[in-house]
């Protein structure tokens, strides 16, 4: 048996299955700008998948879609939506696409949360999550205003400085809300494949519902809701760009769940 700790995964698999494995080539599909934050996310998620996919003989590459030709493109694992509210909501509710995970990557919208389609998923906190946060730091500390962040350059915990670093070695620019955004579902979704050593997107979707164990960096392992919704915790920055707490605050019942909706009802 053989242990692989980097990247801020946890690999673990038998050895002479890895030996004799077929080689596995991984497109993930991509809709929306080849330039700023959120795109660079998606490289370093890639750069980072083909790293970790060399030791088990895995490939990935993303295929850039133009919004007009994604009816006529064949998604064979999964799509990532970088783009407005109607564009991920016309694709999820497409018959076409009712079988395939559509990763929404910076939407914050919660009326796509409540839509609770069973094909979308949402690695962004919803604006509810975000006032949420923001009204337990106030609960218990009415004087001093915060911004509510999913990322920071200067965040540290749980491996998150390695990210940074990595990020910004790579990339030559701070990773943002937007780029960790872009980094973790593309990150997802190689994991997913090294765990399960499958790709085709029906058992993607199945997977990503009830089995996803992923990394965030960003403390305990991330999975949906039943809204599609990714957990995690979210930083609080002051006025000076310093972290001041995390969210949710101690004290707060419901951990996690504690942010934004939940369920479909």
């Amino acid at each position: 048996m053989y242990h692989l700790k980097k990247y801020g995964l946890f690999l673990l698999f038998v050895w002479p299955q890895w030996l004799m494995a077929d080689e596995i080539d991984v497109t993930m599909h991509y809709v929306g700008p080849t330039e700023g934050q959120v795109w660079l996310g998606v490289q370093q998620g890639l750069h980072e998948a083909n790293l970790q996919g060399g030791f088990l003989g895995q490939k990935y590459q993303i295929e850039v879609v133009e919004p007009d030709a994604l009816e006529t493109t064949d998604i064979k694992t999964v799509l990532l939506l970088a783009t407005d509210d109607d564009y991920i909501m016309k694709v999820a509710q497409s018959e076409k696409f009712a079988s395939i995970p559509l990763i929404n990557l910076i939407s914050r919208s919660d009326e796509l949360r409540e839509s609770c389609l069973p094909n979308l998923f949402h690695i962004t906190p919803s604006d509810e999550m975000r006032a949420d946060a923001l009204a337990q730091w106030q609960e218990k500390n009415p004087d001093k205003p915060a911004n509510v962040q999913s990322w920071h350059e200067d965040f540290v915990k749980f491996a998150a400085s390695q990210l940074n670093n990595r990020f910004k070695k790579s990339q030559g620019e701070a990773m943002t809300d937007q780029a960790w955004a872009g980094w973790a579902g593309t990150k997802m979704i190689a994991d997913s494949v090294v765990q399960t050593m499958q790709y085709d997107a029906e058992f993607m979707l199945n997977h990503l519902k009830t089995d996803l164990v992923f990394d965030g960096q960003k403390g305990d392992n991330a999975n949906f809701r039943e809204n599609g919704q990714l957990r995690q915790i979210l930083l609080l920055v002051d006025n000076e760009n310093k972290i001041v707490a995390e969210a949710p605050l101690r004290g707060f019942k419901g951990g996690l769940d504690s942010l934004g909706k939940v369920t479909c009802e």
